[in-house]
């Protein structure tokens, strides 16, 4: 029994009554990790009860009060602000305002209340406060206001991030005199239905679910069910669907009404797994099962907690005290998953929140997301200054028996499938920890203990640059732009810089610039020329993908014919920038007039055909996804298995402060500390053993990111960096040098040695040495 794909309700019960339940749960467990993998996802909210009175009579809400026992219909700004401002203090990322359904429609008192406020109903009311809390706190909103239609959805969604209505049940029969619906007549199913087709056409993310043990069938559950599958088959917005147990409440009618089993439950959350898919989050309160049943629950398909507030009570469920996120952590990890954190907008729809959301919501949604559309909770970005976070220790997962067999094809030398490494780059909690610790280990076999770097200088010689990639921040278009006005250094200067450079122990030069209108296939080779005179022994690192191109077609040589002249003139090896992605989807949106993927490795082919070495790069954690990484990865590794010609592979975080795409909205911050470590490490795997030198970039990953990088499969630092430019243009806060003494003491943090290599990996007889901070050859 797969997914449910059935439309009949009684022959779906049949089947789903036609096995026990514990293989109903092991078949929705399998369905559930297979997408959702071993996270549990869970919100850190404020719940906000913008008003406790409800035009609605439900038999088991303790939520909804009168005037006369609640002496004020709704709280003021203040009061809204007072909740939101606590939980950003206490970390928290939503503001759930939840509230009775147009109580103004029967209370005189809100009506009033209302009009004091300046507004006509409580939906308006809802948006100010929303609007406000956005504004001020940063929480993102997520809306409960109870039935509404298209205009409704409208007005509230450019200052929500998701909305949301519980079906609870499409059953007619509980809505008639006795059951626990009758007098509510929001409560009526065809109503309900309609609201959550409005939120489909108005684009909403959209929370719904269905409430168990309030007298309804099992048959009338699995009709609930289908009609939510239905309409999200329309609309595909459904977010998440909660499967949650009816819970007695004194002070209610229904105060002796059974509630359901735990089994019962189970067998529900499992249901709705089978016919929902496995692609749709199933969430179940934690606060209404004691700790030692949520294990259990996780096990029948559920994979989200729901939202969990440090600062406020559930207000619908007083009596349920929100268990402590150690509790529900650990409760999580008994089950064999991860707890990770979640915005109020599903990761799914953050990925796409140009199509879900209002567009500045939109940019403030993309800003804080990782490449799983989960939010990235460390203060840690590349190029900054901020430390990274600890790392998850050792231990095991329900995932961790699948990346152990990924991790064993690649030790043997496989070809992993995309797939497969999406699965690494999804990795989390103790499975990350597993997989660094696999890749160092392949590290220590392929490359050796010792840390290796260069001694070079950059010379970057000029940021003029026809090209408009929307990530560079180094690129000048103008006499002034960002960080600096354009130059244009001579080549007589590029020569004494090169001259400069040997003199202070330097064996490398990199060379790269702009791609300055003036500049042709015979700049280069004069470039060259100078630096080859001024510094005759120096090893010439020059030229990206695109400067090559360019020179190529400037003169209308081959690739090969052109890069064969390049190297009689000095060029030695090529550094692999301008690759960012090699994948065309998001090269189209990052660098639509720069050199598709096919050039890129098109040049890199030449260079290695004619005897030029090249290096490797990836440029990841903008508008990039984990199946663009693989791609990438996948590229590097079929071109080396063809020519042998990379030397290394670099990865380097995107660094955001001054990117102009990240300042436009159009990018995500950067990718997580998780993300740049594991980039680092699956590289390992999956270019293993065709490449053994993975190098970290000290200027994007600071020095304490670069130390866990070298506990992760890296083996190299890269260049010492004199005068680095284009990641401090970015924003980027780590400096311009990095000297042997620096890189020493980095390897010794790691428990290795270090040693000065050549550029292609060779030992130095006379190593550089360092006095007050400048290197010198003795």
């Amino acid at each position: 029994m797969k997914s449910i794909n059935g439309t009949n309700a009684d022959s779906i019960l049949i089947d789903l009554e036609a096995v026990t339940l514990a293989e109903l749960m092991a078949r929705a467990e399998a369905a559930t990790l297979a997408h959702h993998s071993a996270l549990v996802t869970y919100s850190r909210k404020v719940f906000i009860p913008l008003t406790q009175l409800c035009r609605d009579v439900c038999q088991y809400c303790t939520f909804a009060t009168t005037p006369a026992k609640i002496g004020k219909a709704y709280l003021n700004r203040d009061e809204v602000l007072a909740i939101a401002r606590a939980g950003v203090a206490a970390g928290c990322r939503e503001a759930l305002f939840t509230l009775g359904d147009r109580p103004e429609d029967r209370y005189n008192a809100a009506r009033s209340a209302l009009t004091e406020l300046g507004h006509e109903s409580t939906l308006s009311y809802v948006r100010e406060m929303a609007e406000a809390v956005l504004v001020e706190t940063g929480l993102l909103p997520h809306l409960n206001p109870g039935l509404m239609n298209d205009a409704d959805y409208a007005m509230l969604r450019p200052v929500a991030a998701s909305m949301g209505l519980m079906l609870e049940t499409t059953s007619n029969r509980l809505s008639e005199k006795g059951g626990p619906h009758y007098g509510s007549p929001d409560k009526l199913p065809a109503v309900r239905l309609e609201a959550l087709e409005a939120a489909g056409r108005a684009r909403v993310p959209f929370t719904t679910g269905i409430l168990i043990g309030i007298g309804e069938t099992r048959l009338e559950r699995i009709e609930a069910l289908l009609a939510i599958r239905e309409s999200h088959a329309r609309h595909g917005h459904v977010q998440e669907v909660i499967v949650q147990n009816f819970k007695a409440k004194a002070g209610t009618k229904m105060v002796n009404h059974p509630e359901p089993s735990l089994d019962d439950h189970l067998w529900t959350i499992a249901a709705a797994r089978l016919i929902l898919g496995a692609e749709m989050t199933i969430q179940v309160p934690p606060n209404l099962h004691a700790p030692e049943e949520l294990a259990v629950l996780l096990a029948a398909g559920a994979n989200d907690w729901g939202g969990v507030s440090p600062v406020t009570p559930d207000h619908v469920n007083p009596e349920a005290p929100w268990p402590h996120l150690d509790v529900l952590t650990k409760a999580t990890a008994a089950a064999g998953r991860v707890l990770v954190e979640r915005l109020a907008i599903g990761p799914n729809f953050a990925l796409n929140a140009d199509e879900w959301l209002d567009p500045a919501l939109a940019v403030t949604v993309r800003k804080q997301v990782d490449a799983r559309g989960l939010p990235v909770v460390e203060s840690w970005r590349a190029g900054g200054e901020e430390l990274p976070p600890a790392l998850p220790q050792s231990g095991e997962t329900c995932s961790t028996p699948a990346i152990q067999s990924i991790i064993d094809r690649a030790s043997a030398g496989d070809r992993l499938s995309i797939d497969e490494i999406e699965t690494l780059f999804r990795a989390d909690g103790p499975d990350v920890a597993f997989i660094t610790a696999a890749a160092d280990e392949l590290r220590s076999k392929a490359a050796g203990d010792t840390v290796s770097y260069v001694v070079n200088r950059n010379i970057n010689y000029t940021n003029i640059c026809l090209y408009k990639c929307s990530f560079c921040a180094f690129s000048k278009g103008g006499n002034k732009d960002m960080r600096g006005p354009a130059y244009l250094i001579d080549e007589a200067e590029v020569g004494r810089r090169a001259a400069e450079a040997v003199e202070r122990g330097a064996t490398e030069v990199c060379l790269q610039g702009g791609i300055h209108p003036d500049f042709d296939g015979h700049t280069y080779h004069r470039i060259l020329t100078a630096v080859r005179m001024a510094a005759p022994g120096i090893h010439i690192h020059a030229f990206s993908p695109l400067e090559i191109m360019h020179g190529a077609q400037t003169l209308g040589k081959p690739l090969e014919d052109y890069l064969a002249w390049l190297k009689e003139a000095g060029l030695s090896t090529l550094p692999g920038t301008a690759a960012e992605i090699l994948d065309d989807e998001v090269r189209a949106i990052i660098c639509p007039d720069k050199v598709t993927t096919a050039e890129w490795l098109d040049v890199m082919r030449a260079a290695h055909s004619v005897g030029i070495r090249s290096t490797a790069t990836i440029m990841f954690g903008h508008v990039d996804r984990y199946d663009h990484w693989a791609k990438h990865l996948l590229a590097i590794r079929d071109l080396q298995e063809e020519t042998g010609g990379f030397t290394e592979f670099v990865p380097l975080p995107f660094v955001h402060m001054e990117a102009p795409m990240w300042r436009k909205g159009k990018s995500r911050s950067g990718p997580s500390f998780r993300e740049a470590i594991l980039m680092h490490a699956v590289a390992r795997l999956v270019l293993h053993p065709l490449i053994s030198n993975i190098q970290a970039s000290w200027v994007k990953l600071g020095p304490e990111g670069v130390v866990e990088a070298l506990r992760a499969g890296v083996n190299d630092l890269g260049g010492i960096l004199m005068d680095e430019s284009i990641t401090r243009a970015a924003g980027g806060q780590n400096g311009q040098i990095f000297g042997p003494n620096r890189m020493a003491d980095i390897a010794g943090s790691a428990g290795r040695g270090i040693r000065q290599r050549t550029t292609i990996y060779g030992n130095i007889g006379h190593p550089a040495k360092e006095t007050n901070g400048v290197c010198h050859v003795e």
